[in-house]
């Protein structure tokens, strides 16, 4: 996802390359992203926040315990934005007193092309300068919506998770189409191309999913059987206990 706010931030030409940094653990993954996108590579933690105003924390969250109060020194006064499933304002506020505000954001990754949502929530109310600056990064990745942090082990199992869910859909359409006798490259075509552009008339139409369902379905139709089959799968069920289930994770994450 780090990858994806470089991308973003340059394709929509919110930053020069010059003008970011980045630092990460010892598994090449700064240095790779430096040269994929030519924004520089500081490995000093001490030079890398000397000049910088924004700190986006995108590594993975059990590393959050390794800061200590050097990091919390180096951030005083810097704006802290934190994509990190789980880490709530108040673990960040512990590792970062200092910070002027810290945003803690859930990104999806339909952001690495600019077609993800991101959902974001401040410790402390954030002014019009900063607002502006934490929307522009976040919307290079696709829309974005202010919330209360008590929603957001909800965005967690839902937008967050949720390609996962429709990759798993598609997959499961493809496996049926070669099923009912489809070579698995037309039936992998199909599966991609339907989800594709139902999501799109979806989006465009302004109707409701049922009104579009119903569009579909005639009666007695094909459509119609087999939406009785999901129907008798208890398909919303189980899709709802999903991402419930998600849910219950993001805030054993948050406690641990």
């Amino acid at each position: 996802m780090g990858t994806a706010m470089v991308s973003g931030m340059l394709r929509n030409k919110l930053y020069q390359p010059e003008e970011l940094a980045c630092l990460g653990a010892e598994d090449g993954s700064a240095e790779a992203l430096s040269s994929r996108t030519g924004i520089r590579h500081i490995p000093n933690l001490e030079k890398l926040l000397a000049g910088c105003e924004i700190l986006v924390l995108a590594f993975k969250p059990q590393q959050l315990s390794q800061a200590g109060s050097e990091h919390a020194r180096l951030s005083e006064g810097k704006l802290i934005l934190s994509i990190l499933a789980g880490s709530t304002l108040k673990r960040l506020d512990e590792k970062f007193p200092l910070a002027r505000n810290i945003i803690r954001a859930m990104p999806n990754t339909p952001g690495q092309i600019g077609a993800g949502i991101t959902c974001y929530s401040t410790k402390n109310e954030i002014d019009f300068t900063d607002r502006e600056k934490v929307e522009n990064i976040l919307e290079s990745m696709g829309p974005v919506i202010p919330l209360e942090e008590k929603f957001l082990d909800a965005v967690t199992a839902l937008s967050g998770s949720g390609p996962a869910y429709v990759f798993e859909f598609v997959a499961a359409l493809r496996d049926g189409g070669i099923r009912a006798g489809l070579e698995p490259e037309v039936a992998e075509r199909l599966s991609l191309e339907t989800v594709l552009g139902s999501a799109r008339l979806l989006a465009r139409s302004g109707e409701k999913p049922e009104t579009l369902r119903q569009w579909v379905s005639s009666p007695g139709g094909t459509t119609l059987a087999g939406l009785e089959a999901l129907e008798k799968g208890n398909f919303r069920s189980l899709i709802a206990d999903t991402v419930l289930a998600a849910k219950n994770r993001s805030m054993e994450l948050a406690q641990d």
